[in-house]
């Protein structure tokens, strides 16, 4: 499920929540919003609890007809929560972007976020190099098999993307540091590219995927 067909159905982005370790989940408050401006005639202006019950009902009934939606929830809060089967898709939205990079060069160290983002960066710029080298499609993107929680952390974090192209104060600055820490995990432990004697195989077409995404976001250079 792209996050972009979310947001048309509801007429902005959701917003992801949980960890996606084990489902891939996004909320919605857009009820509550619309509740407010738009009152059904003799409804209280403010949005009372049954015009809201009865917004995020109709959104639910838009959202679930979705390609890759396992899941709507309509919560007593008026509040939507949408379960997606392949999060994955997300990352065929992902554009690059050309984001902040407001630290110093050095140190080149951990304790350094600009070391930590741009080592990323680095990394997953590396990892497009070496598929093409090892002969890792570059076609058949299969986002099911962005399966391992390694990339799905990823994925959680790519996730909040369209919230904050879309937001006044999108914090670009922390958003990075925390995709490339969760990405420094998938590049370490659920390798893109084949290991040793290893094939090149489904798996890896999606991870390189992923790391191009996170490649696309990321500030820095793509050597260090």
């Amino acid at each position: 499920m792209r996050p972009g067909r979310l947001a048309e159905a509801l007429g902005e982005p959701p917003a992801p929540d949980g960890t996606w370790e084990r489902e891939a989940v996004y909320v919605s408050a857009v009820a509550l919003r619309r509740a407010r401006v738009a009152p059904r005639p003799g409804e209280p202006a403010a949005g009372g609890g049954a015009e809201v019950g009865r917004v995020a009902a109709e959104l639910a009934g838009q959202v679930r007809p979705l390609d890759g939606v396992s899941r709507v929830e309509v919560r007593p809060n008026g509040f939507l929560r949408i379960t997606v089967e392949r999060p994955g898709e997300l990352v065929e939205e992902v554009r690059p972007l050309d984001l902040p990079d407001p630290w110093p060069d050095l140190p080149r160290t951990w304790d350094n976020p600009g070391f930590v983002v741009r080592y990323a960066h680095a990394r997953a710029a590396a990892v497009q190099r070496w598929a093409r080298d090892l002969g890792v499609p570059d076609t058949g993107f299969r986002p099911e098999l962005l399966d391992d929680p390694r990339c799905r952390a990823v994925l959680r974090v790519l996730a909040e993307l369209p919230g904050r192209l879309a937001g006044r104060a999108p914090g670009w600055e922390a958003f990075q540091v925390r995709l490339a820490t969760a990405y420094h995990d998938a590049h370490e432990l659920a390798p893109a590219v084949p290991v040793g004697d290893e094939e090149p195989a489904p798996a890896h077409t999606a991870r390189v995927r992923l790391a191009r995404a996170v490649r696309d976001v990321l500030a820095g250079p793509d050597r260090i």
